[in-house]
C-alpha cells in the first residue's frame, strides 16, 4: 500500500507530541482494491487499510462511495442477496472496530429503508455504527443511471434504521458528528457538483471537516476540474475537505475509475493521491481545526443564516501522540512558494505602485521625496516610486532621492544609495545631518558620546524634518519606507521614519522585502541597476544610527537587538491571521524552524515580540496611509483595531508557564 502525504520533511521528534491539544486532527482518504459485488474481499481490504491507518495514528478515515459492495454493481443492487450481504459486512466491520477507540471510519453501502434503496455513508466508531448519511443528488447523466437503483435522501421520512437490533440515526445532509477535537459532516459524490452542495449547510451548522465518499470516473481533463471543485468548496466553507474516490477493481464495462483522492483545507491542497494505482492507496494530513474556527469567528457573515442541525451525533475519539506531523508548517508564510512566486510578487509590487499612483493623482502632485539610505526598505519604496512615475509618464527626475549621512552611515551604504539614485535617473540630493544634529544636541544639552535612544532618534527625526521640508519646497509628497515588521515591533522612530505622506511599505513584512527586491532586480531591471540592487541585497538590516567599527563596517544590526525577523514575521502571521495563543505559536515555530532555533530561543524572541507589539501600539494608532498587500495588515483604519494601553500580562504568563 502507498501512503501519500505532505509532512515536515519526514522529521521525527525524539518525543511524541499530542497534536490534538494544539488544534489539529489527523484524517485520511483511502481508495482500496475492490472486487465487484464481493463484499468479503472488499471488507478484507478495508480492514487492512484501517490497520495501516492506525499505524499512522489516523483519527478519521474515509473510504469511497459504496465501498462495501463496489460502486459498479448496477442492477445487482436490486438483488436481496447483495443487500443483505452488505449489511452483514457492515456489522462485521463494526465488530472489528470495537477495540479501536482512536479511529472513526466512514464507508459506503446500499441500504434499504422501507420500499426504497439509498446510497449511504455509514460512520463507525468503537461504539458501533453511529449514523447513516444518504446521498442527496443522484447521478442521472453522462452515462450514470443511479436513479434506476437509488432514491434521493431528501425523500426519507424515517429518522432511524434498525440494524442488528439497534436503531441507527439516518438523516439527509444535516448530520453533524461531534468529536472532542473537531466536528465533521459527510456528503456523497454528486452532492459536491451541485449549485448548493449539502456540505455548504453542514459547514454553516458547525462541521469543520467535510468527507466525500465518491466514485468519479476519469475523463480527459476531469481530474483538474474535480480538484478545483474541492479546493473551492473548502475555501467557501472555511473547512477541510477530504475526498475519496473509487479506483482499482471497479468494473470497466463503460468507465474507468482512478482512485482519485484529495485533502484540502480552506482552498489549500494538503495531500493528493496517486491515480490509476494497482494497489491500495491512502493519503494522510493533519487538519488545523483551530485555524479554520478562527477564520469563521472573524467572518461576521458566516453564521448569518445558520440553521441548527437536529442531528448532532457525539463521536468519541481518543487523543493521539505522534512522532511527526503530516503537514508542512511554512516557516516564511509571507513569502510565496516558487510555483506562485512570479504571480504573487508581481501582485505585491503592482498594489504598492497603484496605491501611490492614486495618492499622486488625488493630491495632483508630480513629485515625490524619498530618504534613500542604501538599505532594502528605502530601496523598495524608491523602486515603487520609479514604476509609478513610469506608468504616469512623469519624468524620473521628479523623484528626489535624498541621502542624509549621519554618525552611523557606512561608506558601503552611502555608495549604494548614491549609485541607485543615479542609475535610476532620479534627482540626487546629498544632505548631511551631522552638523544639524550636533546643534540640536547642544540645544537640548545632550552629550554626543551618549549613544542612547536619544542619540539614535534625534537623527531619525532630523531626517524626517528634512524630507518633509524639502517636499514642501519642491511641491512633492514624502514616500514612507517603514515595513509591516517594523510597525509590529515598533522598531520605527515616532515622528521619524514612522511618519510620511504615504507609506508604500506598510503592508510588506521584512521577509518579503528581500524576495520582492530580488524579484524586481531580476524581472524589472537590467545592467547597472540590477548590479546595485544585488549589492543592496547583500547588506544586513540596520538603521545605521550608531558609529561604524574601526573597519567602517556596520556595527548596529537590527536582528541582534530585536531578534530574527523571520521569527517575528512568523509570530505576527500566526497571532494576527489566526489568533494563535503563545503555546501554539511556540509549537508551530518549533516545527517550522526545527533545524535552526531551539524552542527556548523561540520562546525568548516571542516574549520580545509580545512586549514590543503591545507597548508600541500607539505608533500604529496614528500611522500614515499605506496599501494592504496581504492577509495581515496593521492599519488602525481597516485590519487591526487595538487600544494603545492594552496589557500583555496574560500572553506572557502563558509563555512563562
Amino acid at each position: 500500500m502507498t501512503i501519500s502525504y505532505l509532512c515536515e520533511n519526514n522529521f521525527t521528534n525524539l518525543f511524541a507530541m499530542n497534536i490534538n491539544q494544539f488544534g489539529f486532527m489527523r484524517v485520511a482518504a483511502a481508495s482500496p482494491k475492490v472486487k465487484v459485488a464481493d463484499c468479503d474481499y472488499n471488507i478484507s481490504e478495508i480492514k487492512s487499510m484501517i490497520d495501516e491507518a492506525l499505524k499512522e495514528h489516523v483519527q478519521i478515515l474515509c473510504f469511497p462511495e459504496l465501498s462495501i459492495t463496489s460502486y459498479t454493481c448496477a442492477d445487482l443492487f436490486f438483488q436481496t442477496t447483495l443487500q443483505k450481504k452488505a449489511i452483514s459486512s457492515l456489522i462485521n466491520l463494526a465488530d472489528f472496530m470495537r477495540d479501536k477507540p482512536s479511529i472513526v471510519v466512514i464507508v459506503g453501502l446500499p441500504l434499504q429503508v422501507k420500499n426504497s434503496l439509498y446510497n449511504v455513508a455509514a460512520v463507525i466508531s468503537d461504539k458501533g455504527v453511529l449514523g447513516f448519511v444518504p446521498k442527496i443528488f443522484i447521478g442521472n447523466s453522462n452515462g450514470f443511471y443511479e436513479k434506476r437503483w437509488f432514491e434521493s435522501g431528501e425523500k426519507l421520512t424515517d429518522s432511524f434504521v434498525k440494524i442488528n437490533g439497534e436503531n441507527i440515526p439516518i438523516a439527509p445532509g444535516g448530520m453533524i458528528f461531534q468529536t472532542p477535537f473537531g466536528n465533521f459532516g459527510v456528503e456523497i459524490c454528486e452532492d459536491l457538483w451541485m449549485p448548493i452542495p449539502p456540505s455548504s449547510y453542514l459547514a454553516m451548522q458547525g462541521a469543520d471537516i467535510i468527507f466525500n465518499l465518491s466514485a468519479s470516473n476519469e475523463l480527459v481533463g476531469k481530474n483538474d476540474y474535480r480538484k478545483s471543485l474541492i479546493l473551492q468548496q473548502s475555501g467557501r466553507c472555511l473547512s477541510a475537505y477530504v475526498y475519496s474516490s473509487a479506483g482499482n477493481g471497479e468494473s470497466t464495462t463503460d468507465f474507468v475509475f482512478s482512485g482519485s483522492c484529495f485533502i484540502a483545507e480552506n482552498a489549500n491542497l494538503l495531500a493528493e493521491g496517486k491515480r490509476f494505482s494497482l494497489e491500495n492507496e491512502m493519503i494522510v494530513a493533519d487538519i488545523d481545526v483551530e485555524a479554520l474556527r478562527n477564520d469563521r469567528m472573524k467572518n461576521s457573515n458566516y453564521f448569518m443564516r445558520r440553521e441548527k442541525s437536529n442531528n448532532e451525533i457525539i463521536c468519541t475519539i481518543e487523543p493521539i501522540s505522534v512522532p511527526f506531523m503530516y503537514r508542512k508548517i511554512i516557516s516564511h508564510p509571507f513569502v510565496p512558494t516558487q510555483s506562485f512566486e512570479n504571480e504573487n510578487l508581481s501582485d505585491v509590487f503592482t498594489i504598492q505602485v497603484h496605491g501611490l499612483i492614486k495618492r499622486l493623482q488625488h493630491t495632483v502632485l508630480n513629485k515625490v521625496v524619498i530618504g534613500v539610505s542604501g538599505g532594502l526598505d528605502s530601496t523598495l519604496a524608491f523602486l515603487v516610486a520609479t514604476k509609478a512615475f513610469d506608468i504616469l509618464g512623469i519624468p524620473r527626475e521628479n523623484i528626489y532621492g535624498i541621502t542624509m549621512a549621519g554618525f552611523g552611515t557606512t561608506k558601503k551604504s552611502y555608495k549604494n544609495a548614491v549609485t541607485l539614485i543615479q542609475s535610476i535617473g532620479a534627482t540626487l540630493k546629498e544632505i548631511s545631518i551631522i552638523n544639524s544634529v550636533r546643534q540640536h544636541f547642544m540645544d537640548i544639552e545632550f552629550d554626543e558620546n551618549d549613544h542612547s535612544v536619544t542619540f539614535e532618534n534625534a537623527q531619525a527625526r532630523e531626517r524626517m524634518q528634512i524630507l518633509m521640508d524639502y517636499a514642501n519646497k519642491v511641491g512633492g509628497l514624502v514616500v514612507g519606507t517603514s515595513t509591516l515588521s517594523e510597525l509590529a515591533l515598533g522598531w520605527t522612530t515616532y515622528n521619524g521614519d514612522h511618519m510620511s505622506m504615504y507609506s508604500v511599505n506598510a503592508g510588506v513584512p521584512k521577509t518579503l522585502v528581500k524576495s520582492l527586491v530580488r524579484w524586481i532586480a531580476e524581472t524589472q531591471m537590467e545592467g547597472s541597476v540590477r548590479e546595485i540592487l544585488n549589492n543592496i541585497l547583500a547588506m544586513p538590516f540596520s538603521p545605521e544610527l550608531l558609529p561604524a567599527d574601526d573597519e567602517g563596517e556596520i556595527i548596529q544590526k537590527t536582528e541582534d537587538v530585536v531578534g530574527p525577523y523571520e521569527l517575528h514575521d512568523f509570530f505576527l502571521y500566526r497571532m494576527v491571521r489566526y489568533g494563535d495563543e503563545p503555546k501554539r505559536i511556540v509549537f508551530l515555530a518549533g516545527r517550522a524552524f526545527k533545524d535552526k532555533y531551539s524552542e527556548n530561543e523561540i520562546a525568548k524572541w516571542l516574549k520580545v515580540f509580545y512586549k514590543r507589539f503591545f507597548s508600541q501600539q500607539f505608533k500604529r494608532s496614528c500611522m500614515p496611509d499605506g496599501p494592504k498587500v496581504g492577509s495581515v495588515n496593521l492599519s488602525p483604519r481597516s485590519d487591526w483595531r487595538m487600544p494603545s494601553d492594552a496589557e500583555v500580562k496574560i500572553w506572557l504568563e502563558q509563555l512563562e508557564n
